[in-house]
């Protein structure tokens, strides 16, 4: 299992969601994509994203 660090910081939405998009199929089972976001709409956005796509949304921190 790896875990990998996205910094979306500074990105408005979309392109936080388009960046993780794109750095997903890379990734194998069990592994973590750790993001960065300070976009107003970022939280609903990944979980929304996750929803649709059947990922695990595991946590926010502010």
């Amino acid at each position: 299992m790896a875990v990998e660090v996205l910094d979306t910081l500074g990105l408005k939405c979309p392109q936080p969601i388009l960046k993780i998009a794109v750095r997903a199929p890379d990734m194998q089972p069990g592994d973590i994509l750790e993001v960065l976001g300070d976009c107003p709409t970022f939280e609903k956005d990944v979980r929304t994203w996750c929803e649709r796509l059947g990922k695990v949304f595991l946590s926010v921190k502010e």
